[in-house]
């Protein structure tokens, strides 16, 4: 064989061994969209940064040789409209194999209804309106609904000797929700509901409403809110002279209302699912890495998206990896048994595709949260 032969066919083999290397990659993808820009564009970066640490995470670790996956962020604006543009985009997008998002239950059970139409898998890492699972067989969630945390609030205020209470809740789907389990239960087990105020997102002067709410002498405020008006509540409360104890929505966990609301935020009761000084090797890591990589510390919403992303990457090796469809993943999610993640441990109910959760109580003392046992 001639030098040029022989040039020619180690070229060819070359070209023919890279080829073969390049058949056995493939990059698959989870489609995530999440407001990042608008009213709540913090919870979408913080989406953002637990998902984006997830991934990273799963693909050094080898768990699917020849398989990479991507994250596709899209942003919702927190809108419902921009939500089903996203969802009919990610879609028409064959690579991606299963979606997550949106924040609000508004949003995600809007693009819901285009990924039940569509068959592609959907897992809000925040969407707790009871009817988002009930769009199709694809919906998923990684998060108690109100209706078994506002009813285990109610039962923790009741059984504190509050008896008459008033509820203060954000003019949402999700504040309805909040409102009406926490007022059930209340009035079913003997306690006394003296007001229901609804606030639009965004408010930030809460005088009038608890003006409002102080007429009616309750024992008790019940907040659903989130941080940024949470804090403003709490402190025009103690500006206002009023002493009702106070309970609110675990949507309230957040560094951030320390820091916002500071000592107003003192004995403010709370549920959650995640505990940022938890002694749980795995959430320790998480912990630690996320504040290594984006200069803070995660909060609930962050250790939210954070499980839900690897439940989807989990599902993805259950599927096949490589092979894997987006009915496969679909499956595989339903399975998901014993997940143990940083909120806790995880299961679907195969059926229903809700979450089995634990909620832990804990009350702000000295500008500190502290479980309660």
């Amino acid at each position: 064989m001639t030098k040029y032969y022989r040039t020619l066919f180690a070229t060819i083999c070359l070209a023919a061994f890279s080829c073969g290397a390049s058949a056995q990659n493939k990059t698959i993808a989870i489609g995530y969209h999440a407001p990042l820009s608008g009213e709540n564009a913090q919870y979408g970066a913080l989406f953002r940064n637990s998902a984006t640490l997830a991934v990273d995470e799963f693909n050094k670790s080898g768990r699917l040789p020849g398989v990479t996956v991507q994250l596709k962020f899209e942003d919702s604006k927190g809108e419902s409209k921009e939500g089903v543009n996203i969802a009919r985009k990610f879609s028409d997008d064959p690579s991606i194999l299963a979606a997550i998002g949106d924040f609000s239950s508004g949003v995600s059970m809007a693009a819901g209804q285009v990924y039940a139409q569509t068959k592609l898998p959907q897992l809000s890492q925040t969407a707790s309106h009871p009817d988002f699972v009930k769009i199709s067989e694809y919906q998923f969630r990684n998060i108690t609904t109100m209706s078994y945390e506002s009813p285990l609030i109610a039962k923790w205020a009741l059984a504190n000797g509050a008896k008459k209470i008033a509820v203060v809740a954000i003019q949402n789907d999700w504040g309805q929700s909040v409102v009406s389990n926490f007022v059930d239960y209340v009035k079913a087990n003997g306690g006394e509901i003296t007001d229901v105020e609804m606030f639009n997102p965004g408010t930030r002067d809460f005088r009038s409403i608890l003006t409002k709410v102080a007429r009616g002498k309750p024992d008790a405020i019940y907040l659903g809110s989130f941080y940024e008006d949470g804090s403003a509540f709490l402190q025009q409360k103690v500006q206002l002279g009023l002493k009702q104890q106070m309970y609110g929505t675990s949507s309230l966990y957040s560094q951030k209302l320390l820091e916002l609301a500071g000592p107003a935020a003192n004995n403010l009761n709370l549920s959650t699912t995640f505990m940022l000084d938890s002694p749980e090797p795995h959430v320790k890591a998480f912990v630690k890495d996320y504040e290594a990589r984006y200069g803070s510390k995660p909060d609930m919403f962050a250790a939210q998206a954070y499980d839900a992303t690897n439940i989807v990457l989990k599902a993805f090796v259950a599927a096949g990896g490589a092979n894997a469809t987006r009915a496969k993943v679909r499956d595989a999610m339903a399975a998901t048994k014993d997940f143990p993640g940083v909120t806790g441990v995880t299961s679907f109910d195969p059926k229903t595709r809700e979450p089995a959760k634990l909620l832990t109580k804990l009350e702000i003392q000295n500008g500190k949260f502290v479980l309660v046992k």
